[in-house]
């Protein structure tokens, strides 16, 4: 490919890689907001479908807000949400799909803004204790 034409399709490729990140943010939590769940002894049993399944110990990135745990500047296990904190899942309307158990590689700070985060996504059949979704070896990302 000529040189010049590559500057020239620069900005191009450079925008369309932006609105694919955006995209393919957006699109996950759609699919993880997808979930079926029962109310069964007193917790919420998810049903995950197979385009869940396929995401099981995956990499994957998720922009939301964090919902502190304890009261620090600074956490390395929280919970981020898809919603803000006035509609979220203990505080508001959204259901339990709509959050997700994060463990930090190291203390993220404290932010009211939504923070992007990547880690190895675990889906959680077993304990009722937990959420849906736990995110590990979880990092912000810039």
């Amino acid at each position: 490919m000529p040189k010049k034409l590559l500057y020239l399709l620069f900005p191009f490729l450079f925008l369309s890689l932006a609105f694919s990140q955006k995209s393919n943010l957006e699109d996950l939590w759609k699919v993880l907001l997808g979930v079926k769940y029962d109310y069964y002894k007193d917790a919420y049993v998810p049903k995950f479908t197979d385009k869940i399944k396929a995401y099981d110990g995956q990499i994957v990135t998720l922009k939301g807000y964090i919902y502190p745990l304890e009261e620090s500047s600074k956490h390395k296990f929280f919970m981020l949400s898809y919603y803000p904190i006035s509609v979220c899942f203990f505080c508001g309307g959204a259901g339990p799909e709509s959050i997700v158990e994060v463990s930090a590689k190291t203390p993220i700070t404290h932010t009211s803004q939504q923070i992007t985060v990547k880690g190895k996504l675990k889906l959680n059949t077993q304990d009722r204790e937990r959420l849906f979704y736990i995110l590990n070896q979880a990092e912000i990302v810039k």
